[in-house]
């Protein structure tokens, strides 16, 4: 699919929801790109089984689509983009299986029911739901943190946090659209491990990434302006990149151990780099310098 029409098309989709933005699916778009890329030649192996070509439009566009949502409701809760109540209906909306989304909030419903009707193993449109119920409650935990002024523990912060960068949803989203049997693997205590550990390395590398920008917005969900507040005189960004390296090392351990299925192991190798990739080229969002917005209307040139 050429990037001027996804963007196009997600852009379309986003139009009517309250405070979406051109960087939304602009970044959703880059960032799936991203992702489907690193992994299309296990996804080709698979589509001999579950006849799910990774060139498939439909599942490409649902896919950064749902990307765009989980960009769409970061923003609802960091900026305040709707109403509490509006926020409130559209993500228990997003929770249903049959949703009935708000007056005004239509494109949410239709994402979930495109996702429905989409899912090649139904088991994991279920676990989507609740992904995305732990995802919006991780969101508004820490926004409700913050705003009280009452400090969480590192621990605290690194477990709400592996759920607020929502790569559970992304990977849910993907083995709903290509059979990756993500229902099946989830069984496995190691595989829930690995997923921990990934989420966890994401967290870390979008805070480390995002400090300078975050403190400049006066943004305090961020370990490393928590430590530093908690401690002045620890070199925060040092321990924090030293975590980064022992996570890393027990996931790959982890990985070299259980096996798992190829495009697993592409896909976290994928989520990995997505530092270097992803966010260092972000022309907007994952901007390091403090200007990034979500306030454009039309993509950039």
């Amino acid at each position: 699919m050429k990037t001027e029409f996804a963007l196009e098309l997600v852009l379309d989709w986003g139009r009517s929801l309250s405070g979406f933005a051109a960087d939304h699916a602009v970044e959703a778009v880059r960032g799936g790109q991203y992702i489907l890329e690193s992994i299309q030649p296990w996804l080709d192996e698979l589509n001999a089984r579950t006849f799910r070509d990774p060139r498939d439009e439909t599942l490409i566009l649902a896919f950064y689509r749902e990307l765009a949502l989980l960009f769409w409701l970061d923003d609802c809760h960091d900026h305040d983009l709707i109403a509490p109540e509006q926020l409130a209906a559209v993500e228990l909306a997003l929770a249903q299986e049959a949703p009935r989304a708000p007056s005004g909030f239509e494109s949410c419903a239709a994402q979930r029911a495109s996702l429905a009707q989409l899912a090649y193993d139904r088991r994991d449109y279920i676990q989507l739901l609740d992904d995305t119920r732990r995802y919006c409650g991780a969101l508004r935990a820490g926004h409700t943190q913050a705003a009280t002024g009452k400090q969480w523990s590192y621990a605290e912060y690194l477990d709400n946090g592996v759920a607020s960068i929502a790569y559970t949803n992304v990977f849910c989203c993907l083995s709903l659209l290509w059979g990756l049997d993500m229902a099946c693997l989830r069984r496995r205590p190691a595989f829930r491990q690995a997923v921990w550990l990934i989420s966890a390395i994401g967290r870390l590398q979008n805070d480390l990434h995002g400090c300078d920008r975050d403190r400049s917005i006066g943004e305090t969900d961020n370990s490393v302006i928590l430590l530093l507040r908690r401690y002045p005189a620890m070199p925060a960004a040092k321990f924090l990149n030293d975590e980064l390296a022992g996570l890393t090392r027990m996931l790959r351990r982890l990985l070299v151990e259980e096996h798992f299925p190829s495009a697993w192991g592409a896909l976290i190798d994928a989520m990995t780099g997505i530092r270097t990739h992803f966010y260092e080229t972000s022309r907007s969002r994952y901007r390091s310098d403090g200007t990034g917005s979500t306030a454009r209307t039309e993509p950039p040139a």
